[in-house]
């Protein structure tokens, strides 16, 4: 939130709550406390605080937000395949970027049934019977969890969301409902042309192509019902 913003949620708390005093260092005060925030979060958070007592603080305000925030994260069901191209440090920043995300609203609401998928994750290793404890347990805690990062020269197809199942970045592609394996061929099409740093394909004109191939097979098949066949010819034998 900038320091326009911060002007315009005191002006609303005002609007809001008129019994409550301001003066003009209240918006530069607020600024400070709700710069974290987006706007839109911070006048959620306002009318649901003024809409249960008759004056809002910031700090009402940004404890408010946190659990908007908090219920965004436990809706959305974070879950990450996983990327083996990427460092401990990166998968750390990636789950922290995804758990940004679905707190921001970027990730919608999933079951965890949506989030897994319905086919078998594969097995874990075998290894030493639990219980695990201490890094042990961290570690087999964070298999599958995460966000893959897309960058330049690395193909990682799930580093991006698939324009044919709609699965989301950091996600398996889905058919009927079942979880993949692997990802779908136009998937993986586009994860190449980004790590090749090029534009991606327009789905309109893949549409367009499609549709000129059918049209140009059903005109070829037309002209074969139409083309009358060779007559049969037979040769005589001669006479003596």
């Amino acid at each position: 939130m900038n320091s326009q913003e911060a002007i315009l949620i005191a002006k609303y708390v005002a609007s809001v709550c008129p019994q409550q005093r301001f003066n003009e260092h209240t918006p530069d005060v607020w600024g400070d406390i709700l710069a974290p925030y987006s706007v839109d979060d911070a006048r959620a958070a306002v009318i649901a605080v003024a809409a249960r007592q008759p004056f809002v603080a910031p700090a009402e305000i940004v404890t408010e937000i946190k659990t908007r925030r908090a219920e965004r994260i436990e809706l959305a069901h974070v879950v990450y395949d996983g990327n083996p191209l990427e460092t401990g440090a990166q998968s750390a920043a990636s789950r922290r970027a995804l758990i940004a995300a679905a707190a921001d609203g970027l990730l919608p609401a999933r079951t965890p049934a949506a989030a897994l998928g319905t086919a078998d994750r594969l097995a874990l290793p075998p290894g030493a019977p639990g219980p695990y404890t201490n890094r042990v347990a961290a570690a087999r805690a964070a298999v599958g969890q995460g966000i893959p990062t897309a960058r330049e020269g690395v193909v990682n197809p799930r580093a991006i969301s698939c324009r044919i199942c709609q699965a989301l970045p950091g996600t398996s592609c889905t058919v009927r409902g079942r979880r993949m394996r692997d990802v779908h061929p136009a998937r993986l099409d586009d994860a190449k042309r980004r790590a090749a740093n090029l534009p991606p394909t327009d789905p309109a004109q893949d549409r367009a192509a499609e549709d000129r191939i059918r049209a140009a097979t059903a005109a070829m098949a037309a002209n074969d019902r139409t083309i009358p066949p060779a007559p049969e010819t037979t040769q005589e034998e001669p006479t003596s």
